[in-house]
């Protein structure tokens, strides 16, 4: 099953350079490994372990689909033009804080990916192209990827331990904001000293804003009750005691029926409607995790994930150690199927809820991503949004966004070490 799994995991590392899709690959891989289980272990036993998977797994990813359908409306309705057009400074070093800033708050309630799409499609609008363009956007990347960190529903990974109940909401809040903040402040004031922004002067106007780019009708309603289901979600888990997707779902059936009523006979307006929202969804990402997840509870139920944990703790007894690592690793490979094997191989027994190493797990998973330009979602969008090679990144980025995540992890154990 190791061995299976290695060979899934590198095809899934190269799936440009082979033509093929992750999401195949993940989903091949992980019914495959479900098929070797089910050779070696009893089918009344792997009957529960798979019934067991396949609950958590599934909370996950209707999470994910809710969410996800509840952006694209607001996005449909250009309700995040009320975001950008907060955004008005032209100077050079106020402009890269503004959007620093405004991408660290926005991503704590969407996704890194929508709020990375949104952001530098505003860059496209403000700023033509240049290098100075091109370092914004990765002051996005850097930014949407440390907003995600510090609540449980900015970032998949967080919200994978939420869910689970590794960490809670107002803990991960109240701890991982300020290692999350200083995360980005440490890379924004090194940006301010390149000569990209020192040297950079915005004297040409701004590209004019396209027809499209106008609020639909009944935008501002939409944006206010889309972003307050979202933020519902932890208050109703608190309330109810019932799991996220319940209440992700809840918060879908209210903005559904309020589209269909305030668009309600208009035929012009059938795009602005949630089956219309339903069809752009990035359903191929939610089977990508479906997949990952899946493979990684297979590994859980067969012990795999048990066995690295305890050679993990034979040669590295350091806990922030262990997390440091995985973020670093997360640059390299996907975030999402190493923090899905770290909940696998360490249970709630060992760590309990909100202590220092799940807390660490998110953040270090959550910005370590930021090192590398594929190491994120967020980066990946950004280097095929503005056609940025993987080398420019390396070279002009990567020294400040390792910079933030290490300044962000002494942060979270000074503030939990030192009697402050």
């Amino acid at each position: 099953m190791a061995l299976l799994f290695g060979i899934g995991y590198v095809l899934i590392i190269f799936e440009e350079c082979l033509s093929f899709s992750k999401c195949g690959i993940a989903l091949l891989m992980a019914v495959s490994l479900w098929v070797v289980r089910s050779i070696e272990t009893s089918l009344e036993i792997f009957t529960l372990e798979l019934q067991h998977a396949t609950s958590e797994v599934s909370q996950t990813v209707l999470y994910m689909l809710g969410a996800m359908t509840i952006v694209e409306i607001i996005d449909a309705h250009q309700g995040f033009k009320l975001v950008t057009d907060c955004i008005t400074s032209r100077k050079p070093k106020i402009l890269l804080w503004m959007i620093g800033f405004a991408t660290f708050f926005l991503s704590s309630v969407l996704d890194n990916l929508t709020t990375t799409m949104v952001m530098v499609s505003l860059l496209r609008r403000l700023i033509p192209p240049s290098e100075y363009r091109k370092l914004l956007g990765a002051v996005v990347v850097i930014a949407a990827n440390a907003g995600g960190a510090w609540t449980p529903i900015g970032d998949v990974t967080t919200t994978m331990l939420w869910i689970n109940g590794h960490i809670s909401t107002f803990s991960t809040i109240k701890n991982l904001f300020l290692p999350s903040a200083i995360s980005l402040v440490v890379p924004l004031a090194l940006m301010s000293l390149t000569s990209e922004v020192n040297g950079m002067g915005l004297n040409t106007p701004p590209t004019p804003l396209l027809a499209y780019d106008h609020i639909a009708p009944r935008g501002k309603l939409v944006f206010g009750v889309g972003f307050g289901a979202l933020l519902f979600v932890p208050l109703f888990k608190s309330l109810t005691g019932l799991p996220p997707y319940m209440g992700i779902l809840l918060g879908l059936g209210v903005i559904w029926i309020l589209t269909d009523v305030i668009h309600y006979g208009d035929l012009e307006r059938q795009n602005l409607k949630l089956p219309h929202a339903l069809s752009r969804i990035d359903s191929q990402g939610a089977l990508f995790f479906l997949g990952i997840l899946l493979a990684m509870s297979s590994l859980d139920a067969a012990g795999i994930l048990k066995v690295i944990a305890d050679y993990l703790d034979a040669h590295i007894a350091n806990v922030e150690l262990i997390a440091s690592i995985i973020g670093v690793v997360s640059a390299i490979i996907d975030n999402v199927p190493l923090v899905a094997a770290t909940m696998g191989m360490y249970d709630l027994s060992r760590f309990p809820q909100d202590s220092e190493f799940w807390q660490l797990i998110s953040f270090c998973a959550g910005t370590g991503g930021s090192m590398l330009i594929t190491g994120s979602a967020a980066g990946v969008a950004f280097m095929s949004m503005e056609k940025v090679n993987f080398f420019w990144y390396f070279r002009k980025v990567s020294g400040f966004a390792f910079a933030g995540f290490t300044a962000g992890i002494v942060t979270y154990l000074a503030v939990h070490n030192l009697p402050l």
